[in-house]
């Protein structure tokens, strides 16, 4: 008896460890797609912003969830919006994504408080998570490292200072990496190290 309640403890191990590789490899997958596609990334993202909203409008006509909750997650959205304003190119340090940031960790506070106070069955609170507090801000999170990509414009934003020389600017910022996949890419290195050729 003791033999098979260990074998379920590996392979319980096991499939843990193939999800999170399964994942991993899914969102690297997605970051890609991302910095290739920011235009139909960006429609995307603004269908997923229509979307959730129309979702916290059905759930105050529809459903009996507190005024506070829902409206927290409108003004959200109307927060993430402001990131598509200058999609791709997203400054971690810009007021509208700390603005944003701090929308997140609220809108979580406030849905915690009121699952925690009011039962419902696990796959509505799953639907209501999944749905209303993370498609958006992990579709924003995903896309992080889309503006590493992109060529210099016009239309990208000025740094401070007086240099205005848009490809030093551009180059200037490549060195900086944020999003998910510069994540991915040094825990490939770490992980698996390139071997170099010796010729």
């Amino acid at each position: 008896m003791w033999f098979i309640y260990l074998l379920s403890w590996v392979a319980l191990a096991i499939q843990i460890c193939l999800v999170t590789l399964s994942l991993a490899a899914g969102l690297y997958y997605v970051a890609e797609l991302v910095e290739e596609f920011t235009v139909m990334t960006a429609k995307v993202i603004k269908a997923l912003l229509i979307f959730t909203t129309v979702v916290y409008v059905g759930l105050i006509l529809f459903e009996d969830i507190p005024y506070k909750v829902t409206l927290v997650g409108l003004f959200g959205n109307g927060v993430y919006s402001l990131l598509l304003i200058n999609f791709p190119f997203i400054e971690v340090t810009s007021p509208a994504f700390l603005l944003s940031c701090v929308m997140v960790v609220i809108n979580h506070f406030f849905a915690f408080q009121y699952f925690a106070s009011v039962w419902h069955p696990f796959s509505e609170v799953l639907a209501y998570f999944t749905v209303c507090l993370w498609l958006v801000p992990f579709s924003f999170f995903v896309s992080l490292s889309a503006n590493e990509n992109i060529l210099p414009t016009m239309v990208e934003p000025q740094k401070q200072g007086g240099d205005d020389d848009i490809v030093s600017n551009y180059f200037k910022k490549k060195s900086k990496r944020y999003g998910l996949l510069s994540v991915f890419d040094y825990l490939r290195e770490q992980v698996l190290p390139s071997r170099s050729k010796s010729f």
